[in-house]
C-alpha cells in the first residue's frame, strides 16, 4: 500500500509542475489602434484676441443756435444723412423782420455818414478862408468819426440778423445716421438748450477694446515697426472678418483696471459693426515663420505640464513634454518639444499601454473622400 501510495504522490507532483497551455488568443496584447498626424511647419499669426465694441468715428449732438417755433422736418428717424441735407426749420419771420430792420438802420447810418463827410469838407473849406474856427473844424471831423463808427455797428447788426436768419435752417454738420428726433413739429426751442437729434457717423467705425499692461509692451514692440492689421467679427457672424488697422494706443494705463485702451479703424459702408455693439477683436502682431502645428486634439495635460503622444516608425510611442503656444483654427503652435514630421496620436490616448505598441491609423492627405494610409 505504501509502495502505491508514493506513486501517486510521485505523480500528482509532477503533474502539478507541468503549466497548462495558454487558451488560444492569450498571448501577447494587440497593438492600441490610434489615429495620429505630421506635425506640420507653417508660417502663422502671432495676436491677441480681445473684445471690443463698436465706437461710431463721429457723435454730433444738433441744437439750436437761435429759438423760436419748429414749423418744418425734413427727415426721418433713422435716415443716412450727408453733410448739408436739410434737418429742421425754425419760423424765419421774426428773424426776417429783424434783418430789415438792421438793415434799415444800416442805410440811416450810411446816409448819416455822407451828410457829415459833406459837412466836414465844408467846414474844411471855410477853415482855410479863415470863415470857420477850429472848433467847428473838430466838430465836423468828430461827427464823420462817429457816423463811420455807427455804420460799422449797424452793419455787424445786419450781419448778425442775417446770421440768425440762416440758422433757422438747421442742416446736418456730418455725413451719418440720424437717430429718434427729440422735438416734434410745432414745439418752441430754445438757443443753445437741449437736443433736437443725434447723428452718428458710421463709416469708418472705430473698434474699441482693451490690452493688459502685461501685454503692452509686445503691442507697443510690434506696432513700432509699423502699422498693425486688426480683424473684428460680431459675435454671431460667420465668414470673414472685418480688417482694419489700430490707429489709436492710450497712452494712459487705467487706474484699477491696469488695461490700456487700443482703437482700431474699419471701414463700414455695409453697417455690419454698430456702435455699441460688442466685437470679438484680434490684433495681429506679427507672423512666425516655420511654426511647428499639431491638431488640437494631440495635446494631453498631466501634473507635470501638456505632453503628446509621439510614434516611432517600429510602432512605439513615446511620452513627449511640450510647450504650446497660440490655437489656430483646429491646430495649436508647439514652440518646443516637437520637429516637422513627427507623428502624434490625435484620437485613441486612452488606450495606450505604457510599454504597447500601438497601431497607427494616418489620415490621408489627399482630397475628401481619398482612402486613408495605414501605419504600422
Amino acid at each position: 500500500m505504501r509502495v502505491v501510495w508514493m506513486a501517486g504522490a510521485m505523480t500528482l507532483a509532477l503533474a502539478a509542475c507541468e503549466k497548462p497551455p495558454p487558451p488560444p488568443g492569450m498571448g501577447e496584447a494587440p497593438p492600441t489602434p490610434v489615429v495620429v498626424a505630421r506635425a506640420v511647419a507653417k508660417e502663422v499669426p502671432l495676436y491677441l484676441d480681445e473684445i471690443g465694441r463698436g465706437i461710431a468715428r463721429e457723435v454730433v449732438s444738433v441744437q439750436p443756435q437761435v429759438s423760436g417755433r419748429i414749423t418744418r422736418i425734413h427727415f426721418a428717424d433713422g435716415a443716412d444723412l450727408k453733410s448739408g441735407d436739410p434737418l429742421f426749420t425754425i419760423d424765419p419771420r421774426p428773424f426776417q423782420a429783424l434783418l430789415a430792420s438792421a438793415e434799415a438802420n444800416l442805410a440811416q447810418a450810411k446816409a448819416a455818414l455822407e451828410l457829415a463827410r459833406i459837412e466836414f469838407a465844408r467846414t474844411s473849406t471855410l477853415l482855410e478862408k479863415k470863415a470857420a474856427s477850429q472848433q467847428d473844424f473838430d466838430a465836423a471831423q468828430n461827427a464823420v468819426r462817429v457816423s463811420e463808427a455807427k455804420v460799422q455797428e449797424h452793419t455787424a447788426a445786419v450781419e448778425t440778423a442775417r446770421l440768425n436768419l440762416e440758422y433757422c435752417s438747421i442742416v446736418s454738420p456730418i455725413e451719418g445716421k440720424a437717430g429718434h428726433r427729440l422735438v416734434d413739429l410745432g414745439n418752441n426751442v430754445t438757443a443753445n438748450a437741449g437736443s433736437l437729434l443725434v447723428i452718428q457717423k458710421v463709416d469708418p467705425i472705430y473698434a474699441e477694446f482693451t490690452v493688459t499692461e502685461r501685454e503692452l509692451p509686445l503691442v507697443l514692440r510690434h506696432h513700432a515697426k509699423g502699422p498693425l492689421k486688426v480683424e473684428v467679427r460680431t459675435p454671431e457672424a460667420s465668414g470673414d472678418p472685418k480688417t482694419g488697422e489700430l490707429t489709436f494706443i492710450d497712452p494712459a494705463v487705467q487706474e484699477g483696471t491696469g488695461t490700456v485702451t487700443l482703437r482700431a479703424t474699419l471701414p463700414n459702408a455695409d453697417r455690419r459693426v454698430w456702435p455699441g455693439q460688442f466685437l470679438k477683436v484680434r490684433l495681429l502682431l506679427a507672423t512666425l515663420p516655420g511654426a511647428v502645428l499639431v491638431p488640437a486634439t494631440a495635446p494631453q495635460i498631466s501634473v507635470k505640464g501638456p505632453f503628446v503622444y509621439v510614434i516611432h516608425d517600429d510602432s512605439t510611442h513615446e511620452i513627449r513634454p511640450v510647450t504650446l503656444g497660440q490655437r489656430h483654427d483646429d491646430r495649436i503652435v508647439v514652440e518646443q518639444g516637437l520637429k516637422p514630421g513627427e507623428r502624434v496620436v490625435t484620437a485613441g490616448q486612452s488606450g495606450i499601454r505604457p510599454d504597447g505598441k500601438v497601431k497607427a491609423e494616418e489620415p490621408a492627405t489627399g482630397p475628401p473622400g481619398s482612402p486613408k494610409e495605414a501605419g504600422n
